[in-house]
């Protein structure tokens, strides 16, 4: 078989050593009667060689056709579970009935858009174990307090429990990418429903981080506030320094807000 030339436009770095490969698969426990996982962009399989060792069942996801050629011909037991298509736009409800690990290489260029779509499926994708960009690595699994924390660090610090696993040179990689990579592994955790309003409690994080040199108090100027709760001493904090329950406490007084409307 011949070797799957990256490609640029689809943002691809192919794993090329054996032992990251080895430890990302270990990191892929299951979790929650997970017997499945979908790996994104497996490439040439150097982590699928790794997963399909394990207990769970394996399942590939790949948009590049000339890898999907290679992936048939290189997994021939596996041609019914590799799905030739987006991720982004696959339909992860119909495809899986029960909870799913998912697993992979993130291109580096949608690995946010990969994790808002997680974030869709919360009650489905139940574990991630994933590289991608360090920066991006470190900002998912930062606490409150730390320059790195943001949008994506609330969001995902809502539903799931997020650690962060190793880092990983660009010399391991086939082009090397110009940045350091990070290994993240992200757990469902036991909540089920936010106590306020979930699609207001996105807008509340989302303006609060649209300036985040700025106080939340000027931050979120055009969500109804009441008079009452403008002089709360968390709206003189800045959006890093709140955690997830502070957000939620946020989110339920502009409901107060807009009730008292």
């Amino acid at each position: 078989m011949e070797k799957v030339k990256p490609k640029k436009h689809l943002g691809q770095h192919f794993l090329i050593d054996l032992s990251i490969a080895e430890r990302i698969a270990e990191a892929v426990e299951g979790h929650m009667a997970v017997k499945q996982v979908l790996e994104i962009g497996p490439g040439m399989g150097v982590l699928t060689d790794f997963l399909v060792k394990g207990a769970l069942e394996v399942h590939l996801i790949e948009i590049d056709r000339e890898s999907i050629a290679y992936l048939n011909q290189k997994y021939p037991d596996l041609q019914d579970r590799i799905i030739a298509g987006d991720f982004l736009k696959y339909d992860l409800s119909t495809a899986f009935q029960a909870p799913i690990a998912v697993a992979g290489n993130f291109p580096y260029n949608i690995s946010s858009q990969i994790f808002f779509k997680v974030l869709e499926h919360k009650n489905q994708v139940t574990e991630v174990v994933c590289m991608l960009q360090k920066e991006v690595a470190r900002r998912i699994a930062s606490p409150k307090g730390s320059k790195e924390y943001g949008i994506l660090s609330v969001l995902l610090q809502a539903w799931y429990d997020i650690e962060y696993l190793f880092s990983v040179p660009p010399g391991v990689f086939n082009p090397p990418p110009k940045v350091n990579s990070g290994v993240i592994r992200l757990k469902r955790n036991q909540v089920q429903h936010l106590d306020c309003n979930e699609k207001l409690f996105l807008q509340v994080v989302k303006g609060g981080f649209g300036n985040r040199r700025k106080t939340l108090r000027n931050s979120l100027k055009s969500f109804q506030l009441t008079e009452e709760f403008k002089a709360n001493p968390i709206l003189d904090k800045r959006a890093e320094q709140l955690d997830v329950a502070d957000f939620v406490f946020l989110t339920q007084q502009i409901e107060i807000g807009r009730g008292a409307n």
